[in-house]
């Protein structure tokens, strides 16, 4: 029986420091899909429609105003899809949408229909990519950038690891932009741990934090399920994390 793997992917990583999304960045995503699928069932959690929508049309009051916000995440969103749909095909992946919402994980009947459609999915030869439905619910557009999302997820479906993918090697105990000596945590096994350590970098393109992180590896931690923090910069980032090859912060029950 195949594991199951959560992968999250933010619009920082996505964009690969630019304003427009990367093709290239979801396209070594797809080549690492490719080469894991044998071992894993796997579902993306994806930010990054704000940032596509970018690329198309500006908003007034985009900036300030959260229904300019999701009229930009309902326009972007189905672009965003465009991309991963075909960058993804050229590599004979299937993709398939699923948008949710923080009040579908309060109904157990919501849980169950997407667990359901979910194990469907995957038994056909589809990979979900999940995301958050902008126009109808605004807690990932104002703080989170689907971490939180994706622990949900992961806890749902009974998954075997959940892996943000970030722009950095995980949780230091040092500011490593400042301090040369900073050394990275391995493993964490209890958050409050490690909550000292976490300094925000503010971002332009995602909502997403060390902080928001954490919550999500408490939620992990919580129901049993593993959590890793990935730097998505790094060549391969996935195999070579999953080999063992890459340093990166692991969340774990002792």
């Amino acid at each position: 029986m195949k594991k199951k793997l959560v992968i999250k992917i933010g619009t920082s990583t996505l964009t690969a420091g630019t304003n427009r999304i990367s093709f290239a960045v979801i396209e070594s995503l797809a080549r690492q899909i490719v080469a894991l699928r044998q071992t894993y069932d796997i579902v993306i959690v994806s930010s990054g429609a704000i940032a596509t929508a970018r690329q198309f049309v500006e908003i007034n009051g985009f900036s300030k105003k959260v229904e300019s916000k999701q009229a930009m995440s309902a326009i972007g969103q189905t672009k965003l899809m465009e991309i991963y749909d075909t960058v993804f095909g050229t590599f004979g992946l299937n993709i398939a949408q699923i948008l949710m919402t923080y009040r579908d994980f309060e109904n157990d009947m919501a849980n169950r229909n997407t667990r359901n459609t979910i194990r469907k999915l995957w038994e056909v030869g589809y990979i979900p990519v999940v995301n958050e439905n902008d126009t109808v619910a605004v807690e990932e557009i104002v703080l989170g950038d689907n971490d939180r999302l994706s622990s949900l997820v992961s806890v749902i479906i009974e998954a075997d690891l959940l892996i943000l993918v970030s722009d950095i090697d995980g949780i230091f105990d040092h500011n490593p932009h400042l301090f040369s000596e900073a050394r990275l945590i391995e493993e964490v096994s209890d958050t409050h741990s490690v909550k000292d350590y976490i300094e925000e970098k503010h971002s332009t393109l995602g909502t997403g934090g060390m902080a928001s992180k954490i919550h999500a590896a408490e939620t992990c931690l919580a129901h049993g399920v593993e959590m890793w923090i990935v730097n998505g910069q790094r060549a391969d980032y996935l195999v070579n994390a999953l080999k063992g090859d890459i340093p990166f912060t692991k969340f774990k029950r002792k």
